[in-house]
C-alpha cells in the first residue's frame, strides 16, 4: 500500500485532536461533544444551553476525554 502525502497528513492530524465532552454548569445535565487539540489545557466555553432558555449562554466545562480519537 502506498501512502500519499494526503493520507499521511490525515493520520498525523487525527492524532493531534481528541474528542471531549462538555457539561453545563447550570445543573441542567445538558452536554455536547467537541474536539480540541491535545496540546491545550482543559476547555471552558460559554455556549447556548437550550434547557435554560432563549439567549442563555452558560459556562461549560470539559470532563474526561472520550476514548474515540478523531
Amino acid at each position: 500500500m502506498f501512502l500519499s502525502a494526503v493520507t499521511i497528513s490525515k493520520i498525523a492530524k487525527a492524532k493531534e485532536t481528541i474528542l471531549v465532552k462538555m457539561v453545563s454548569q447550570a445543573g441542567t445535565g445538558f452536554s455536547f461533544n467537541t474536539k480540541r487539540s491535545r496540546l491545550w489545557e482543559k476547555l471552558t466555553l460559554l455556549h447556548y444551553d437550550p434547557v435554560v432558555g432563549i439567549g442563555a449562554r452558560i459556562l461549560f466545562l470539559q470532563i474526561n476525554p472520550l476514548h474515540n480519537e478523531i
